[in-house]
């Protein structure tokens, strides 16, 4: 009961949400045998010495009040969302970049939890699979970031089909059984879906519908930029928003030349602003003094409109920072007076 309390009070939920999820919902029971991204994983009872590999599985684990379970988190592009930062600090933070395969089996974990392909995948920068089922750790990642790579030759694949939530309110679903805390899973579900209807009811379709870039970063001004894709999370809060994705390619993460994105016309700019500091295009402030100063990008009416609007670059991943992404743009969007 008082981790449920605690759980609730950081995300917020109400305490008759509390009420409602305590009775409804079965312990799990182990063995207990999970699908996950190709591979067929099984879990002898509940992790306790959890490793979340990526922010977006930390963060989850973070949610369902897991902290007491976490022996390490690496890979944070941004930094931990402001009302997990106390049970954040209670885990060992291994590094907010790639940690090495031996710095996570230093931790002694019996489960890690990943949140891209370039963590744990056939041409992971940290570990493949079947290295950790060698030493009888068992993995799980994110559904939402298992991507064909056939079409796209690089680690992050492409999508044919346009994310939705489905896939994260999954990935929640099957955290909270491998942990057996399926009734606090079922209320961040919840709580999730409760805003995505909000966003889609509280904007109107009436008139023009809206186009958007969604700019991540760029090593530099004269580089490609790297774009949300057509069918990623970029693309959900587009349609979310009732509007569309400029950017046509199927690529999750294409990188475009700003001649083509120019010619891409996006009545909206989204511009990420990151914590990492790896570019110096990372910062929001670079991206929008760029937009505002190059003789030709200053040119294309969303900057001449001023229509720029700042983003979490965590929310541009298929995360669960992607509504609270699609709750930022709507905000000032609807403060320009661009959405109702």
């Amino acid at each position: 009961m008082k981790a449920l309390n605690r759980f609730l009070a950081v995300f917020g939920l109400s305490s008759t949400l509390a009420f409602a999820v305590q009775p409804g919902f079965a312990s799990t029971t182990y063995p207990l045998t999970i699908e996950n991204c190709g591979a067929t994983v099984t879990f002898a009872k509940a992790p306790e010495r959890a490793i979340g590999l990526g922010q977006n599985s930390a963060e989850i684990l973070l949610l369902l009040g897991l902290e007491d379970k976490m022996v390490g988190t690496a890979f944070w592009p941004s930094k931990v969302l402001p009302q997990l930062a106390e049970a954040n600090a209670k885990v060992k933070l291994l590094t907010v970049e790639f940690p090495t395969f031996e710095a996570i089996l230093a931790e002694n974990p019996d489960f890690v939890a990943a949140a891209l392909p370039t963590l744990i995948g056939p041409s992971s920068k940290v570990a493949k699979r079947e290295d950790f089922e060698k030493v009888g750790v068992p993995s799980y990642v994110s559904p939402s970031t298992c991507l064909s790579t056939e079409k796209v030759k690089n680690e992050y694949g492409s999508r044919d089909q346009l994310w939705n939530m489905d896939l994260l309110y999954r990935e929640i679903d099957e955290l909270s059984q491998i942990f057996d805390v399926a009734d606090r899973g079922q209320a961040l579900i919840a709580d999730f879906k409760k805003r995505e209807a909000a966003l889609r009811s509280g904007v109107s379709k009436d008139g023009k519908p809206l186009s958007y870039v969604f700019w991540f970063s760029s090593q530099s001004p004269s580089a490609d930029a790297y774009l949300g894709g057509k069918n990623s999370a970029s693309g959900y809060i587009a349609d979310l928003l009732g509007g569309r994705n400029a950017i046509t390619a199927e690529a999750e993460w294409p990188t475009l030349g700003w001649e083509s994105i120019i010619a891409a016309n996006p009545d909206v700019i989204v511009v990420a602003s990151l914590d990492r500091n790896r570019w110096e295009l990372d910062k929001p402030e670079a991206k929008i003094a760029f937009l505002n100063s190059d003789p030709a990008v200053s040119q294309m009416p969303a900057v001449q409109n001023k229509a720029i609007v700042v983003m979490d670059g965590q929310a541009m991943n298929p995360t669960i920072r992607t509504v609270y992404g699609a709750e930022q743009v709507a905000g000032q969007l609807k403060a320009l007076g661009l959405l109702k």
